[in-house]
């Protein structure tokens, strides 16, 4: 049963990997300072540690299928309290929304009679951004979509005026492993290593 791998696991963890980090999960245990919120698919193929080789407590992580985040105060939710708990109280500096390939809720947005069963699922699709056949050409709007929603919650407006809020749109392609982003000033995604603001031209991507 895969609960028994799950329960394996919790038991690795307790005996071998808690001692080696025992230092960092106690001070924890006191409190939080992420420093950025992380907004991606609740897909079982995204790790968002994994993919930014980020310790515990340094992602505050928002995980809803298709990563999408509906407009204030359309859907006042979950979404919509982590991103203004994240921004409000906790005061990330970024937010990065995460979209990947193969998503099979963007592939639902283009096929919405497949979705007909499930009438959450397809309510939930009227905030996704479709204009396109293409299922990149979908998932990269999505992102831009979803953006362009954060900037209408109170909280995250008000930290853009004030100007110490940096907003980011990624996408994961999983066969490769590598991530693009979103570039403002040419409306495209481009290697994660060429945006400006992100990483330095000239250095290599780790």
């Amino acid at each position: 049963m895969p609960v028994e791998k799950f329960l394996g696991g919790v038991s690795h963890f307790q005996k071998h990997v808690y001692p080696k980090h025992q230092d960092l999960f106690e001070k924890l245990a006191l409190g939080q300072r992420p420093e950025a919120l992380f907004i991606t698919c609740a897909d079982s193929r995204i790790d968002p540690c994994l993919l930014t080789q980020t310790k515990p407590g340094e992602l505050f992580i928002c995980r809803v299928i298709g990563n999408i985040v509906p407009p204030y105060p359309d859907a006042i939710g979950g979404v919509s309290a982590t991103i203004e708990y994240a921004v409000g109280v906790l005061e990330v500096p970024e937010v990065i929304v995460c979209g990947h390939t193969d998503c099979g809720v963007m592939k639902g947005a283009l096929n919405p009679e497949a979705l007909a069963e499930f009438p959450n699922v397809t309510h939930w699709l009227r905030y996704a951004k479709v204009e396109h056949q293409d299922l990149l050409a979908l998932t990269e709007d999505n992102v831009v979509a979803q953006l362009a929603n954060l900037r209408s919650h109170p909280s995250v407006a008000a930290r853009l005026k004030e100007g110490d809020l940096t907003l980011h749109g990624w996408v994961y392609h999983i066969g490769p492993g590598t991530v693009t982003a979103y570039d403002q000033k040419s409306a495209t995604f481009r290697p994660l290593g060429w945006v400006d603001g992100l990483v330095d031209e000239d250095s290599p991507v780790a």
